[in-house]
């Protein structure tokens, strides 16, 4: 199980999703929160709700951690911060379209929300944890970081917080801290409405709903899992994507028209 004493959680990307969601596990937990999100309103509305229906502490922190600002609001928030025992890297988008036809800029903010700012983030966070002798990260991977079907840059962004999260996890042993990536499969959030992504050709039992998906992930940090992919399909496809024999077969098929086209939006 989680942590039952976890004072404060630092949520980005909490204005929907599964942000939204560790928000309200989290806050029916007893712990106090600090919301960050680019949509101001979404936040306060969300920050009503739980700390109505909770009775708990919910701060809201409007940033946009594509800019340097907002990157630096919310760093300074998380060092300053006494009480803050977990903090949840993610904010994150992604893109539909091919490589060679998405726009540079919004690829190079891909990598920023995704990788740059988690980076900033746990390091803003982790001397405070450290010293306290207690602390939690969570960044929001994906199945995607496996697959050689998912994006340029989406895939790399989530392999990085993979690698990422097991380095730092392996750097960090015997401080009291721990660091897990969450790897998700198909979830139903706003997230693929938002890129216009056509899902109808995903079948349904593939789909998990992000409460499950955020009660697999804090069950797994109680217990340490560096890696955490909810759900026992997603496990089952991921294995011979992580195993080195048949991930060659993978990609080897996935650069194959037939499976080129099965991948496009």
């Amino acid at each position: 199980m989680m942590r039952p004493d976890i004072r404060t959680a630092l949520v980005t990307g909490a204005s929907a999703g599964l942000g939204a969601e560790f928000a309200r596990q989290l806050a029916a937990g007893g712990s106090g929160l600090i919301l960050v999100a680019r949509r101001k309103d979404r936040l306060e509305a969300l920050a009503v709700e739980l700390s109505g229906r909770y009775g708990v502490a919910v701060e809201v922190l409007p940033a946009d951690l594509l800019t340097p600002d907002g990157v630096g609001l919310v760093e300074a928030r998380a060092a300053s911060c006494a009480t803050l025992d977990l903090l949840v890297n993610n904010a994150g988008t992604g893109s539909p379209a091919a490589f060679v036809e998405s726009d540079a800029a919004y690829l190079r903010g891909m990598v920023q929300v995704h990788a740059s700012a988690a980076v900033s983030l746990a390091r803003a966070a982790l001397p405070g944890m450290i010293a306290r002798g207690r602390g939690d990260v969570v960044n929001v991977a994906s199945m995607a970081a496996f697959s050689p079907l998912s994006g340029p840059v989406y895939g790399a962004n989530k392999a990085f917080l993979v690698a990422f999260s097991m380095n730092l996890q392996a750097e960090l042993a015997g401080t009291g801290v721990r660091v897990q990536a969450l790897c998700p499969g198909m979830t139903h959030t706003e997230f693929h409405d938002v890129i216009k992504m056509d899902t109808s050709r995903i079948p349904g039992f593939m789909w998990m709903d992000a409460p499950d998906v955020v009660r697999a992930s804090l069950r797994a940090l109680g217990r340490g899992r560096v890696i955490c992919i909810p759900g026992w399909k997603n496990r089952l496809i991921a294995a011979p994507e992580r195993c080195a024999p048949t991930a060659w077969v993978i990609r080897r098929l996935a650069s194959l028209p037939y499976f080129r086209r099965k991948a496009d939006p």
